[in-house]
């Protein structure tokens, strides 16, 4: 039986109805791939790119929108400021995902979406549109958020929490400081990226001004926090490896910012007034990207909340947010944590648009630190989507007072594990 035009669209708008209805896709219909595109290049945004392509086999077009042609990770930026590392050994291209895997790398910045239309607006005002949206913009800075510093201030009073330039530049700020020379750190509040980076910065810090003779500089930490993670590892490590050296004060002590005077290098708390430090290495409160939050995905938090199941907007289901911008539940803000949850975003994903098996969503992360040269400690879990956020089943810490053996090993794995993970994110 032959269809005029008429009756063949009057057939292919019930088939479509049909399908909005039972959550099929409607390019499942026809010859069309679906087009699935990230934003974001960082640990989350090109582990799900590249397993979203790799997995999909010819069935998707997926597209990877990352201005950058390298990514310098967050993750072991510390190990610069320690001299155990270079800026080089820790950067990496998209090179392999574009000709591994068929993904196409839009090399602009992702300006806007608009949700209704499913479009990616880009900085040069072109377009991209998408069936499926993955969203992994990290963190931004809120400027605001330190008494007397801003935007304006970070290259005088480094935060170096987004690693490169920022890494190099309090890098030479650190070498040039005096013996006898005073630092000040001030921590972030909670939720920031990676609960335990600025103690590791500290241990860094402390191993650079050591190595160079500098044992009588002071690193004071000026923390909001009554608490940190690995807290009594890093004391432990710090009271062996730099006696008098560090010197943590929470809140309650200090009792709060009041000022910081660029100019001066001076930090006026409640408590003390800190002049002409030898450096101040700010790191402010924290948001997520502002693409996610001028297209209102996020909440009162600054955060973006999720389905812990498949890692999709709680705010709207065709987008996928993974890695520092998502509310993670009990999940931390880590590079281990972004490329587990991209992992199960990418499945749902494939589950929805490729018609693949889906499987409850599982995450793990592992958190190491480097205090001293063979020295690290780690802490992780493993987490399941339950009571309305991934939740942790099980969590383990090093221990204080481990043989030295103990923490070399763990060196080892903190080494091994980045090599694997740059590996399984960009090769």
């Amino acid at each position: 039986m032959s269809l005029t035009r008429r009756q063949f669209n009057a057939k292919l708008g019930q088939a479509a109805a049909v399908a909005a209805a039972f959550g099929i896709p409607s390019v499942a219909l026809g010859n069309k791939k679906a087009k699935i595109v990230v934003v974001g290049g960082g640990a989350g945004g090109a582990t799900a790119a590249k397993y979203i392509a790799k997995d999909a086999a010819d069935t998707l077009e997926v597209i990877l929108i990352e201005p950058a042609t390298t990514y310098i990770t967050c993750f072991h930026s510390n190990l610069v400021l320690g001299g155990v590392k270079t800026l080089d050994e820790i950067s990496h291209t998209y090179d392999r995902l574009a000709s591994a895997y068929g993904l196409k790398h839009i090399q602009k910045r992702a300006k806007s979406i608009d949700r209704t239309a499913r479009r990616v607006t880009l900085d040069d005002g072109t377009a991209v549109d998408y069936d499926a949206l993955v969203l992994s913009p990290g963190v931004d800075l809120k400027y605001d958020s330190v008494p007397g510093w801003g935007k304006e201030h970070e290259e005088v009073m480094p935060h170096a929490w987004k690693a490169g330039p920022q890494t190099l530049l309090l890098k030479s700020k650190l070498d040039a400081v005096p013996d006898g020379g005073v630092i000040l750190m001030l921590a972030p509040p909670n939720p920031y990226r990676c609960p335990p980076g600025p103690y590791e910065r500290v241990s860094m810090m402390a191993h650079t001004l050591k190595r160079a003779g500098k044992t009588k500089c002071k690193i004071v930490i000026l923390d909001p926090k009554e608490k940190f993670s690995k807290q009594a590892l890093f004391m432990e490590g710090w009271d062996k490896h730099y006696p008098g050296m560090v010197e943590w004060l929470s809140k309650d002590i200090y009792d709060g910012i009041e000022n910081v005077d660029p100019a001066t290098n001076t930090v006026a708390t409640g408590f003390e007034t800190y002049k002409n430090a030898a450096l101040v290495n700010v790191i402010p409160a924290q948001m997520a990207g502002s693409i996610a939050r001028d297209a209102g995905l996020a909440n009162e938090t600054g955060f973006c909340p999720i389905n812990p199941d498949t890692m999709q907007s709680a705010l709207d289901p065709n987008i996928y947010i993974v890695g520092d911008a998502c509310i993670s539940g009990d999940m931390p803000k880590s590079a281990f944590a972004a490329n587990s949850q991209a992992k199960v975003a990418a499945a749902s994903v494939r589950a929805q648009f490729v018609g693949s098996k889906s499987f409850p969503a599982r995450y793990q992360n592992i958190c190491w630190s480097m205090i001293d040269s063979d020295d690290s400690i780690k802490v992780g879990g493993r987490y399941v989507a339950k009571d309305g956020k991934i939740s942790s089943i099980e969590d383990f810490v090093s221990k204080t007072g481990e043989d030295a053996s103990v923490r070399k090993m763990t060196q080892t794995e903190n080494m091994g594990w980045y090599e694997g993970i740059t590996a399984d994110i960009f090769l």
